[in-house]
């Protein structure tokens, strides 16, 4: 995963080899929000954003005014904990690791619309405190700017808490920290999508422990088959298998078909079920009306 993270000196803080002079400009403004902020504490989960982020406030910021913290818990992936650690040893940053405990809070584990708001809660609870604790002014989120047009109530959880979004600020969509992480030579620039576990289940669905790792076990398993963007949605018996269109074809070849039906029932589904419409961000908010349908 990481064969193609540099090990040099990070690039200097010019605009040298990004040839796209918009995307140059946003690259600068990105450094520029990162500078005025001071020391920062990064939130960092290891995927597209949070590595860009973590990335450029190393460069911009040093050894000493920036951290990286990612908090674990029951809802992050296995692999992502492991990816995690590998990413932030790679740029060089110094690196904590903190449990987090959301399925205690009261509420979460119930599954609730804004589900969202108290995991981003506990992240800052944690975060705010051992900010202050090391010295650092700031708390910084890896937001871009398309995650503020659907149903995301973690991020009034994180505006309450006095969180920052340099990406934001930078005016960074998705697929701008996909070029500038591809330019900067970050192996993470077409990383699949990334959520935490219990984005998986519809709302109102009680998330256990026990559901979480059906789940983390069943797309461990779709990835060691070649999948890369997918996600297992959690329907009690059954698990909906989301995959790219362009995927379909493989995953319906005999021998691909079978394994993906013994991995669904070792992992403890009756039912595997294959979703036609493939693979989509966040397609369980369509239950609640809070996004349109395709």
């Amino acid at each position: 995963m990481l064969g193609n993270m540099p090990q040099t000196a990070p690039a200097p803080l010019d605009d040298a080899g990004i040839g796209d002079p918009v995307l140059a400009g946003k690259h600068r403004r990105l450094r520029e929000a990162i500078a005025d902020g001071g020391p920062a504490l990064v939130c960092f989960s290891g995927g597209v954003d949070s590595t860009l982020l973590l990335r450029v406030a190393h460069d911009v910021l040093g050894d000493g005014g920036c951290v990286a913290l990612t908090t674990v818990s029951e809802t992050m992936a296995e692999s992502e904990q492991r990816a995690a650690v590998e990413l932030a040893a790679a740029i060089g940053a110094r690196h904590e690791v903190v449990r987090s405990h959301e399925l205690e809070r009261p509420g979460f584990a119930a599954n609730p619309v804004d589900r969202c708001y108290s995991c981003k809660a506990e992240l800052l609870e944690i975060a705010r405190p051992r900010a202050e604790a090391l010295g650092l002014g700031a708390v910084l989120l890896g937001t871009n700017t398309d995650d503020l047009g659907d149903h995301r109530p973690g991020l009034r959880a994180a505006d309450e808490r006095g969180a920052r979004h340099p990406l934001v600020e930078a005016a960074l969509s998705k697929p701008d920290v996909r070029a500038l992480s591809r330019a900067l030579g970050l192996p993470t620039w077409d990383k699949p999508q990334l959520a935490c576990l219990s984005s998986r289940f519809p709302y109102g669905t009680q998330i256990t422990l026990e559901r979480l790792r059906q789940v983390d076990g069943f797309e461990d398993g779709l990835r060691s088959l070649g999948f890369r963007q997918l996600r297992v949605r959690y329907h009690d018996a059954v698990a909906r298998l989301e995959i790219e269109a362009a995927e379909m074809p493989r995953a319906l070849e005999p021998g691909v078909r079978q394994a993906i039906v013994d991995l669904g029932r070792r992992a403890g589904f009756t039912f595997v079920a294959l979703d036609l419409a493939g693979f989509s961000s966040g397609s369980l908010n369509q239950l609640v009306g809070l996004r349109r349908r395709p």
